[in-house]
């Protein structure tokens, strides 16, 4: 079987109607506790509506970003399984991904995988059911300069990126060294 060739870039607006953005994410949990805590922890949430089976989190204006519903019904889902892989957020800048990587740690929040995507530098964690999510940075400062990057065909080449040590990248930003020099693409 011979692979297709890849055309990475982001594409320009169409004129069909799409939606505004994506609102939330929802897990069932037998954790529910341990789960809503958690999640308020790592995205720096607040509970905006909660019962005995539910926990609706927020970290900006939206009514809610991540829904926690108890279903004590339901087995734990397999372990390396098809279906959702995990959900991402992006920070503004690096910084904002440094404090929060260094804050998380503080809590005894570890990453399970950090590595440069090439398009983003990313902090991927785990959650009590096992779930993963990424914490990221755009390594570009435009879509323009994505696309850029995209037509040296760096990405085709290797669409997953690159591991790193985001603890030296943490090293590295505090003792000065430029952020567009940290969030350079890196190659394998």
């Amino acid at each position: 079987m011979t692979q297709a060739t890849m055309t990475a870039r982001v594409p320009t607006a169409n004129a069909m109607v799409s939606p505004a953005y994506l609102a939330h994410v929802v897990f069932y949990t037998r954790r529910f506790a341990e789960m809503t805590a958690w999640y308020r922890t790592v995205l720096g949430a607040d509970v905006t509506m909660e019962g005995d089976r539910y926990a609706f989190l927020t970290f900006d204006r939206e009514h809610h970003r991540v829904a926690i519903i108890r279903r004590d019904d339901l087995p734990d889902a397999p372990a390396k399984a098809l279906g959702f892989a995990h959900a991402a957020w992006t920070y503004a800048s690096l910084s904002e991904l440094v404090a929060t990587y260094e804050r998380l740690a503080g809590e005894g929040i570890h990453p399970v995988w950090e590595i440069n995507h090439g398009p983003t530098t990313s902090i991927y964690y785990a959650d009590p059911d096992g779930n993963r999510i990424e914490l990221q940075v755009d390594n570009f400062p435009s879509v323009e300069a994505l696309n850029s990057w995209f037509a040296t065909g760096a990405f085709d080449r290797d669409p997953v990126g690159v591991d790193i040590g985001f603890a030296d990248i943490c090293r590295r930003f505090h003792a000065g060294e430029p952020e567009p020099d940290l969030l350079r693409p890196l190659s394998a």
